[in-house]
């Protein structure tokens, strides 16, 4: 049994009984208002669940109760579980407690990105904590990755093509992608074609990754297999992709917050069918997400004027479809995993009470506690050990070029006109960068401009290669950083006059914590607030750490390979060994 996907036949068998009154369902929810996603109707029934499934939705009540469950839902209005289809299940937070804080708010099915498997653990593990994440009561599917989202020294290690197709056949895999080495694609690159074709052979979707492309460049994309796309920033860029015949999730994330302008946009276009649209938070940190996923989504849709019906559709519904599920999950029917949310309002989507798999995640507003499920140190995920160590050599600064921040995630390069052989860079507002390999055997020595240029030291394994990057206008308290990192086991640390100011343990492989959300997001704040003091002017430090190593996004980039130029793709100073 994979997800839920598949029940053996003997339990096929005992769901029929319960319809032939031969033995009683587990919970029977009665007197519903409920969403009938296919005829976009309101509907009185009364439900039946058998543990995970829902067996019955019709006008009858089972012949036989045993000692089955019954609620009476009068006044109350069912929707199927919300979906999200674009997944960074890794985002600070760890994928378990990622997937119960969303269910908590009605998220009970999560599409996630497979990146951090694919660089942490090898074939077998992966596969291994992925079918073990079967046994919560979310659903989780998964990508099959086709790249690494940067310039790694040895990128045939973890992408290939005999690993790659075993990612694609695994059945907890449901879409190829996310597709950020497009551009290498449209340049010619077979074997990247051929993987697309593969997973079109499948019946498995391909998600692009194409912010701001013409109608040519989506129509060659089109033609070589993408089938999905979460990148437009415009209510016209989203109507172009669904002409061309994609699939097009609105986004709503910490760095493009862009839901309520597509929405205006769309609906001033007189577009009357949202088909093929659905809802993501594309990776939200912890805070961004404190209120819920995609319920969070609906409510702006809902309050912004999409039709409601078809907004909980765009939620559930249409991303079910758009993954091959929607005999499985994204609506309330019969054989359907029980995923259901209890609203007191319709037009509220934030729910009252949430089934998962046939469980009370949520009972009245009353959280429904579960015990952990993963046992991390099966699979060798534990804090990181460094047997190597930072010192003054290292912080050697002679290269011409920097990183000037544009905004949180985009990077270009500038002249430094000032001498950087110097301990402390004063308030000059340039700060010492250096990337360094994760066991210690290279670095990539440069500066950057824009990044809390008033704080001593930054040391962050959290980062789009996993290694770790350093960034601070002071040696002495970079150096600091660097011990205090290697004390809890990989994270965030700041340092400033010789002081830890904060900090965020990220004791499971140095890139994701064993915290609950709402632990998780104290501690985010705190260091969040220090970096604003320090001059952070932007919305979201932790993707400015994660993505300055990550080469889907313009304009330069540090990376193992050395400084990028992203647009020419040519390194313009190699990484230096050490």
């Amino acid at each position: 049994m994979i997800n839920g996907l598949n029940w053996r036949n003997r339990e096929l068998r005992q769901h029929v009984k319960v319809i032939d009154g031969l033995a009683a369902p587990t919970l029977v929810l009665k007197n519903t208002t409920y969403l009938n996603v296919y005829t976009k109707q309101w509907l009185e029934a009364n439900i039946w669940i058998f543990n995970d499934r829902i067996i019955y939705v019709g006008e009858q009540l089972p012949k036989r109760l045993d000692d089955a469950e019954v609620i009476d839902c009068a006044g109350k209005y069912l929707v199927p579980g919300y979906i999200e289809p674009h997944a960074h299940p890794f985002q600070l937070a760890n994928p378990e407690a990622l997937a119960f804080h969303a269910a908590r708010f009605g998220t009970t099915t999560l599409v996630n990105d497979s990146l951090t498997w694919n660089l942490t653990l090898d074939k077998k593990k992966a596969f291994s904590i992925i079918e073990e994440f079967n046994k919560l009561p979310i659903s989780m599917y998964w990508w099959a990755r086709f790249d690494s989202q940067t310039a790694l020294h040895d990128e045939d290690e973890f992408y290939n093509t005999p690993d790659v197709l075993s990612w694609l056949s695994h059945p907890n895999v449901v879409q190829g992608g996310e597709l950020t080495a497009w551009p290498s694609l449209l340049a010619g690159n077979d074997r990247l074609l051929y993987w697309i074709q593969e997973a079109k052979r499948l019946g498995k979707p391909v998600e692009g990754h194409l912010p701001g492309a013409s109608e040519k460049t989506l129509t060659k994309m089109k033609l070589l297999g993408v089938s999905a796309d979460h990148e437009a920033m415009t209510g016209e860029e989203v109507i172009r992709r669904l002409r061309l015949g994609y699939s097009a999730a609105l986004r709503y994330s910490v760095i493009r917050p862009d839901l309520p302008i597509l929405i205006e946009e769309i609906l001033d276009s007189g577009l009357k069918n949202f088909d093929n649209m659905m809802l993501t938070m594309d990776g939200p940190t912890p805070a961004f997400m404190q209120k819920g996923i995609i319920n969070v989504c609906l409510e702006i849709a809902i309050e912004k004027g999409i039709p409601l019906e078809e907004a909980y559709r765009m939620a559930s519904y249409n991303a079910a479809k758009h993954f091959h599920l929607d005999e499985h999950i994204g609506s309330i029917a019969p054989g359907r995993v029980a995923h259901i949310n209890i609203l007191t309002d319709k037009t509220n989507p934030h729910p009252d009470s949430v089934l998962a798999k046939g469980k009370w995640i949520l009972r009245e507003q009353q959280v429904q506690e579960a015990e952990p499920i993963i046992n991390w140190d099966e699979y060798g995920i534990g804090p990181a050990t460094f047997d190597w160590d930072l010192d003054k050599g290292d912080l050697q600064f002679s290269v011409p070029i920097g990183l000037e921040m544009v905004n949180n995630v985009i990077v270009k390069p500038y002249s430094i006109e000032m001498d950087i052989n110097v301990d402390d860079l004063g308030a000059s507002g340039d700060q010492f960068l250096l990337l360094m390999d994760r066991k210690g055997t290279w670095r990539v020595n440069t500066t950057i401009r824009g990044f809390a240029p008033d704080i001593g030291g930054i040391a962050s394994s959290f980062s789009a290669s996993g290694d770790i990057v350093f960034i601070g206008k002071n040696k002495k308290d970079i150096l600091l950083s660097w011990q205090r990192l290697k004390e809890i086991g990989g994270g965030i640390v700041i340092v400033h006059d010789g002081e830890v100011l904060a900090e965020i343990p990220l004791v499971l492989n140095g890139f994701i914590s064993k915290e609950s959300i709402g632990n998780l997001i104290k501690q985010e704040e705190k260091l969040k607030d220090c970096l604003k003091e320090a001059g952070y002017n932007f919305s979201d430090p932790f993707y400015s750490l994660l993505f300055l190593s990550a080469t889907h996004l313009p304009f330069l980039r540090i990376t193992q390979q050395g400084l990028v130029d992203i647009k020419n793709r040519t390194i313009l100073f190699p990484a230096t060994m050490r």
